[in-house]
């Protein structure tokens, strides 16, 4: 059952009504075929109408969706002869980052990825995408190995970001983060980084300090929740619309502001509408992303690297 979000409840009363009538006309064999299309024309010019329009806050709802696809379905989709890679060689696993070898489109690859969960088993089990320290020594440990081997590195981006509990705090979770980081920088094979649905905070970046990075259109990349940032500018999360504002995380203002590379064209009401060729655009990105890093060398490929974030801030508002 397909899950409609605030601003969709006008989408959802249509799509409802063409799901009656085709009910009712696979039960009495009646002829709605008019009254069907007619609706799915509205239907379809209230999407347009909708999406052309959306406020940051919207988009942050929208990279939450639940049905969108997550790090797995991106796994699942674009890498073949996937070998997963587990454990941090030092206290666990974390299933809240994936990361394994494998092939996309032809090429080796190491990949890695924040999983949040479908349903609330595997949400509990991937812990919502949040990473402990473990997590992120793990993403070292990948990419140590992915630079041993002369493999590009392709990560996907998806956590609301790192768990902030007692026990992540007392095994080192800023310092696992900044590690991760300092790993990224130091690569000297391309690394290809795509935020597929929440970008958040250092959780994010440990994953994403990348050659190229590229976004999902309706996806957001911030150093703080709207929710967080309320509360703390506002002393009230009531204010998270204002935040969300403020914060420029769209795929579209970080553009601009040359935080990221490209944004990735999403299907007409979002990749949780049309999910495989949501993943399949976001492929043929990274493909085309990839292909002039793979000529250069590995001291090029981290000059670049540094190059990209040590410019960030200079453009203006």
């Amino acid at each position: 059952m397909r899950h409609f979000l605030d601003f969709e409840k006008p989408l959802a009363e249509l799509e409802g009504k063409i799901e009656e009538l085709r009910h009712l006309s696979n039960g009495n064999d009646i002829n709605i075929a008019d009254e069907v299309t007619r609706l799915e024309a509205k239907v379809d010019r209230l999407l347009r109408q909708t999406y052309a329009k959306l406020t940051p806050w919207q988009k942050v709802q929208l990279a939450r969706h639940p049905d969108r696809p997550h790090g797995s379905d991106y796994i699942r989709e674009l890498i073949t002869e996937f070998t997963p890679l587990a454990g941090d060689r030092g206290f666990g696993e974390d299933r809240a980052i994936l990361g394994g070898i494998g092939r996309f489109r032809g090429r080796s690859v190491v990949v890695l990825a924040h999983e949040k969960g479908a349903d609330t088993e595997t949400r509990l089990k991937h812990n919502f995408g949040m990473a402990k320290p473990e997590g992120y020594r793990k993403a070292r440990r990948l990419m140590t190995l992915a630079d041993r081997f002369g493999l590009p590195l392709l990560t996907f981006i998806d956590t609301p970001g790192a768990y902030p509990g007692i026990d992540a705090e007392a095994r080192g979770q800023a310092e696992a983060i900044a590690r991760a980081i300092e790993a990224c920088l130091e690569l000297t094979v391309p690394m290809i980084a795509t935020v597929i649905g929440e970008g958040g905070s250092g959780g994010a970046l440990a994953l994403a300090a990348g050659n190229k990075v590229l976004m999902l259109e309706h996806a957001v990349y911030s150093v703080i929740s709207p929710e967080a940032c309320a509360s703390i500018i506002w002393r009230t999360a009531e204010n998270a619309q204002d935040a969300a504002e403020a914060l420029k995380l769209t795929a579209q203002d970080l553009l601009k502001l040359g935080v990221i590379d490209a944004v990735i064209a999403e299907p007409l009401g979002g990749a949780h509408r049309e999910r495989v060729p949501a993943m399949t655009a976001a492929g043929d990105a990274i493909e085309q992303a990839l292909r002039p890093l793979a000529g250069m060398d590995g001291p090029n490929l981290r000059q670049q690297r540094r190059e990209k974030f040590l410019a960030m801030g200079n453009r203006g508002l």
